[in-house]
């Protein structure tokens, strides 16, 4: 069984996109995403530095935008076909859900992109109410490292597997935190401008569930991995529910990769930008076949683990 996986943010870098722009029909389709989203996703992918790209308004449109392109590009589909031919699964990590909707069929190219760049917008705004971040705690006894969060203060905002925990909170708590880390474990700031998946980004929630009330689901063609509790997710409304309180709740990676292996997958491919999610499946996923799918010159390479694991 094959696994589609998309990234969230953090894992964007300046330039990651020019490649992908040069085969034919794709920058065609950014521009169209690009006007959907009011973002100029061309110049972002292309040329933009990586202050730029990590503002969060401009950040999570560029990397749902990215995986389309990249799907399009795999898979040969139209522009708002919402297919993955043989996988069978997709998942996405906090933002990357959105492009998982996408592929999945549930919401057009074009509404993905609109609710997105909304998304963005809307959560820069709740970041800029109070200094927050994030931190990635890397090793350590992971009921240890919870506790030591939780008395910190933070929120556990990822669960990545993995030995990977996410702290997220004020920056004042986060740089107490990473002055004392937990036993056995290292601290490191993450390049995002806020506290996502905390209460810090209630306000973001409700203008997201105003704009989701107007557009209309379909349900997945493939399943889906809700990355807040690794559930498969079969009504499209349900899905587009859990997009929009997913700003706030916590993401679950670790138990989309025991669904992963509950179900079966025996390959996993990671849209671009690529990399973070194929290295948690390498230590929490073992004997699964996985593929970053960084530039076109991997595409070979991706169609052929298609055939062999869908």
């Amino acid at each position: 069984m094959l696994a589609i996986v998309c990234p969230g943010q953090g894992s964007q870098t300046p330039g990651f996109l020019d490649p992908w722009l040069e085969l034919p029909g794709l920058r065609d389709l950014l521009e169209a995403l690009s006007d959907a989203a009011s973002t100029d996703l061309v110049t972002h992918g292309r040329v933009s530095d990586e202050d730029t790209i990590k503002d969060t308004a401009v950040a999570q449109p560029l990397l749902v935008g990215a995986g389309i392109v990249s799907l399009v590009a795999l898979f040969g589909q139209g522009d708002d076909a919402g297919r993955l031919g043989g996988a069978k699964v997709v998942s996405g990590h906090s933002v990357g859900e959105y492009t998982a909707a996408a592929a999945a069929g549930v919401l057009s190219y074009r509404d993905a992109m609109t609710l997105v760049a909304l998304r963005g917008r809307a959560m820069a705004e709740a970041s800029a109410v109070t200094p927050t971040g994030m931190s990635a705690v890397l090793g350590g006894d992971p009921d240890e490292v919870l506790a030591a969060i939780g008395a910190a203060g933070l929120t556990p905002a990822n669960n990545n597997g993995a030995g990977q925990i996410v702290a997220a909170g004020t920056l004042e708590q986060l740089a107490a935190f990473g002055a004392e880390p937990p036993a056995r474990a290292r601290v490191i700031p993450l390049k995002v401008a806020g506290a996502f998946h905390t209460a810090h980004m209630a306000p973001a929630v409700d203008t997201l569930r105003a704009a989701a009330a107007t557009l209309t689901p379909q349900d997945p063609n493939v399943f889906v991995a809700s990355n807040k509790d690794g559930e498969i997710v079969t009504d499209g409304t349900e899905v587009l529910s859990r997009l929009v309180s997913q700003v706030s709740n916590p993401v679950r990676w670790d138990l989309v990769m025991e669904r992963f292996a509950a179900l079966g997958v025996t390959g996993l491919i990671e849209l671009p930008p690529a990399g973070t999610l194929v290295g948690l499946a390498k230590r929490g996923l073992k004997g699964v076949q996985t593929l970053a799918l960084k530039t076109p010159d991997d595409l070979e390479a991706a169609r052929t683990m298609i055939e062999e694991h869908a």
